[in-house]
């Protein structure tokens, strides 16, 4: 996939993840961010990519979204992996 197109799905993502009053706030509690990152970082593809990584997280997540947004289910996970920090491991 390529990085372009794999933004776009990124900002869908970040769309539907703002708009999920539920999901949201659990992104920003595991995350550390607040409300202004969400709109500040929102054309940083590292921080593109964190949104992707959230929402595969759950199977469940993974298909409101595509659901929502027309895309097949393994749309959000390769476009994870075409932009940056793909196979970066993050112990915390």
């Amino acid at each position: 996939m390529e990085q372009e197109h794999a933004q776009t799905i990124a900002y869908q993502a970040l769309g539907w993840l703002v708009a999920n009053d539920d999901l949201c706030p659990v992104f920003l509690g595991s995350t550390g961010g607040s409300v202004d990152d969400l709109r500040d970082k929102a054309t940083d593809p590292a921080f593109l990519a964190s949104v992707l990584e959230f929402i595969t997280m759950d199977d469940k997540w993974v298909m409101e979204f595509c659901d929502g947004a027309g895309l097949a289910y393994d749309q959000p996970l390769r476009a994870r992996y075409a932009l940056p920090g793909a196979g970066e491991v993050h112990w915390t």
